[in-house]
């Protein structure tokens, strides 16, 4: 009896001790994240804003920063590995400069658009009622409605979108606008001017100067951003219009869609552009390859022209443009289609396939939008950085670039919940930044 009692006790204590095994195991495993919940949820809606870009929300928060000090503290969405280490995730950079934050207006609709005239005031589009508006900085002070704006497509992403100045404008006083244009056949990206008149109450004489055929009957990926190079040229961003397969004609020369374009301000092709000998390609192109350029800015030190263009999910890409060059989509990609599945076949390396590397690119998305590089000495550790709206991840990135490599980030105004849309920096070295929520945010270093 005793043996027999043993022997069961001992059989019942092995078994307690494999039941507390199997069931820290099970604790270990049900605290994994799944794939499918640490990867960011997309979801295309016509309602929003931006359509399938910019509805992309991140369904994880408050993770850990990246293994290398990155600034970015979300999982990644693919598993594409750069082709370069500084290629993706830079180190987490901070501002040591005390900043000070003020909110100069509130309560536009979306504010597309803007550009300094005068100084510390600015020229404002609001993309869905076509309004073009005059922003006193340092009164905080809202103009009507300036008249002789054109007639635009504002459904989807389409509206009144960007605005620059000749750079002669105090004396031509011209005025350069974008928008979503109805034509036969669709919308378009057009461009147009007209001269502010003196009481500033109207754009007089306005003209269509360019349009980017061909026409699509859509509502998403006008690009849109305007900028003017040293000799008095614009440079102008198209998207690809976002569709399959009409997103197919960014690798085509003989489409205006998914380019960068320099034109005259007549909108003419600029004499040296570098498909003007081409009988089967449009005069006007630059580069090619692009998906929706939302963001355009000269680097104040070497002169090269940078954008930033959304990727699919994930794959943004800051780009540095030369003539001619192919950059890729939608052949390759650093993202993926919305559905989850791979863009042809999920080829990433863009270098291998004849076309050009990004300089950077986002996972998961950041949504970038306007951008301008910091070319003022009135917060020295940032001149000769460049600061990126960003929409759904509703942040300020500044990047720091040494040798056209990135190598720090930082993300400002995180807790505002704001889409930045737009990025300027004022005469006087003001960071200004203007948002899909009508605010228009002035950043200073304190005490100035």
């Amino acid at each position: 009896m005793t043996k027999f009692s043993w022997s069961k006790l001992m059989f019942l204590t092995m078994l307690i001790f494999v039941l507390a095994l199997a069931a820290c195991g099970n604790d270990e495993t049900s605290n994994e994240e799944s794939p499918a919940d640490s990867d960011a949820t997309t979801e295309e809606s016509a309602e929003t804003e931006e359509g399938v870009d910019e509805g992309t929300e991140d369904a994880e928060e408050g993770t850990e920063e990246g293994t290398n000090g990155s600034a970015e503290s979300e999982p990644k969405v693919t598993e594409f590995e750069p082709a370069f280490p500084e290629q993706t995730r830079a180190p987490a950079v901070v501002t040591e400069t005390e900043l000070d934050v003020e909110v100069i207006v509130d309560g536009l609709g979306v504010s597309w658009g803007m550009a300094e005239f005068e100084p510390n005031r600015l020229l404002v589009t609001q993309r869905d009622s076509a309004e073009l508006l005059i922003v006193n900085l340092d009164e905080g002070a809202v103009s009507n409605p300036i008249e002789g704006t054109p007639e635009v497509n504002n459904s989807g992403q389409g509206g009144l979108l960007d605005v620059t100045i000749a750079p002669d404008f105090d004396e031509s006083r011209l005025v350069f606008l974008t928008f979503s244009q109805d034509i036969e056949g669709g919308t378009v990206t057009a461009v147009g001017k007209g001269v502010l008149s003196e009481d500033e109450a109207s754009l007089e004489d306005f003209e269509v100067i360019f349009q980017a055929l061909p026409a699509y009957d859509g509502d998403l990926h006008y690009g849109g951003r305007i900028i003017f190079d040293e000799d008095g040229n614009l440079f102008l961003t198209t998207g690809e219009r976002s569709d399959d397969p009409i997103r197919e004609r960014a690798q085509d020369l003989d489409a205006y869609l998914g380019k960068v374009i320099h034109i005259t301000q007549d909108g003419e092709a600029v004499e040296s552009n570098p498909f003007v000998e081409d009988e089967d390609a449009l005069d006007g192109i630059y580069s090619y390859g692009h998906r929706n350029i939302q963001g355009v800015d000269f680097h104040p030190e070497t002169g090269d022209l940078w954008i930033v263009e959304f990727g699919p999910q994930a794959g943004d890409e800051l780009n540095i443009i030369e003539p001619a060059n192919n950059y890729g989509w939608p052949i390759v990609s650093y993202g993926i289609e919305y559905t989850g599945e791979l863009i042809n076949d999920g080829i990433s390396e863009h270098e291998a396939q004849g076309f050009i590397e990004p300089r950077y690119y986002w996972d998961p998305t950041s949504a970038p939008s306007g951008m301008a590089f910091y070319d003022n000495d009135a917060i020295p550790e940032w001149e000769n950085n460049l600061f990126i709206g960003g929409l759904v991840s509703s942040y300020i990135a500044r990047v720091v670039i040494e040798d056209d490599i990135i190598v720090g980030e930082e993300r400002l105004l995180t807790e505002e919940g704001e889409r930045f849309r737009d990025i300027l920096v004022t005469e006087d070295g003001a960071l200004i930044a203007i948002t899909d929520g009508g605010m228009i945010y002035n950043i200073t270093a304190a005490g100035e």
